[in-house]
């Protein structure tokens, strides 16, 4: 049974808004925002529904989740997948999300460097002997900056009816307040961190002396680091298996980035195009109805609005000139329009992703468009 579903059963008669699992995530969302982490790894992910939530958030590259039961990660991961809207406009950060099935007791190199690991109601459901283990693994072998933990409250329990014993069926243990400070402080103290302790769902009015209903431990590496992690020990075989890999299409990677580029350069110009075809036949059109006169008008505008070909200094103007039925859009316009200039940094670069992509001059300064598809329309 899911575990956040069971949960609500428990607490069906004092109703916590939002419903507790959700002031959970929460939580850890908060904390992303306010911390932007890079890398997040989320020990017990069951069904990746955090790992959903956070694989929206700008400041993440890395995603990473672990869990025992592989059937129960699986039926959700698809929604770990890049939506065609991701390859449509591709992100300028890049964002690799990866699911492991193994257990908490173990060490495996993939857990290594991340910024921030959360385990958000996991240590209750662990045996004791590898809840003797989690502390090493976690905090000595991991050594993430920051370790999120949450577990129930069991001073909270007489308030939940149909509590009799544990909340959910799993767990093999629930803690009061001071059982779980008391083992946090002990791994905070032995592997080099800080805690500060906290919670969601607020008991009722006039019961506030059983604190939360979900008690949360913060751990935050201290610098320098008191004790150096087992550096020499650190396993070269991989404990976990991998079931789900997805990588996400990045402006990061020069391919994704060169299509982006082409892209919007294609379509400032013609839009700095349409403008120009637009003036000139509005001017036209103030002084003769004719439609086959007004044709042969642009044409005639057309011709001397730029005075011979395109070795005309194109380079040195801003501004896009004609000849004949050809529209040049200098590159220095394109580029000055901020999301190209955004897209590309540089002037250089701009001219590097859109050779041998996009019609340029002979001297390569400016976009060549036709102006033959709009005089037809017009």
């Amino acid at each position: 049974m899911d575990k956040n579903f069971q949960e609500e059963r428990c607490t069906g008669v004092i109703k916590f808004t939002p419903p507790l699992y959700k002031q959970r995530y929460q939580f850890v969302k908060d904390l992303v925002r306010k911390y932007k982490p890079k890398k997040v790894a989320d020990l017990g992910c069951a069904d990746c529904t955090l790992l959903w939530m956070l694989k929206f958030y700008n400041c993440i590259e890395v995603l990473a989740g672990l869990d025992i039961c592989a059937s129960v990660m699986k039926e959700k991961m698809h929604r770990l997948y890049p939506l065609p809207a991701d390859y449509l406009q591709p992100s300028e950060r890049s964002l690799t999300v990866t699911l492991h099935h193994g257990s908490v007791a173990h060490e495996d190199p993939c857990m290594l460097g991340f910024d921030l690991v959360t385990c958000i109601e996991l240590i209750e459901h662990l045996e004791e002997p590898e809840l003797e283990k989690f502390p090493e693994v976690v905090f000595g072998f991991m050594a993430p900056t920051m370790v999120v933990i949450s577990t129930p409250n069991s001073e909270f329990n007489p308030l939940l009816p149909g509590v009799t014993v544990f909340r959910h069926q799993d767990h093999k243990f629930e803690w009061d307040r001071a059982q779980f400070q008391s083992w946090a402080l002990d791994a905070a103290k032995r592997y080099g961190y800080s805690v500060e302790f906290t919670g969601v769902g607020n008991p009722p009015t006039g019961m506030e002396d059983v604190g939360f209903c979900t008690q949360i431990a913060v751990f935050v590496k201290k610098y320098p680091q008191t004790s150096e992690p087992a550096q020499s020990k650190k396993p070269t075989e991989a404990a976990y298996k991998t079931v789900f890999r997805a990588v996400y299409p990045s402006l990061k990677d020069e391919k994704y980035l060169q299509n982006a580029v082409v892209s919007e350069v294609m379509f400032t110009a013609h839009a700095i195009k349409r403008s120009l075809l637009d003036h000139l036949v509005s001017e036209q059109e103030d002084s003769n109805d004719d439609p086959t006169e007004r044709k042969l008008q642009l044409q005639r505008s057309v011709n001397c609005f730029s005075e011979d070909l395109e070795t005309l200094a194109v380079g040195k103007s801003t501004e896009p000139l004609t000849n004949g039925s050809v529209v040049y859009i200098p590159l220095r316009k394109i580029f000055s329009f901020p999301k190209v200039n955004r897209l590309c940094g540089t002037f250089e670069k701009l001219r590097k992703l859109i050779t041998g992509k996009v019609t340029l001059s002979s001297d390569g300064s400016a976009v060549v468009l036709d102006t033959d598809h709009e005089k037809e329309e017009n």
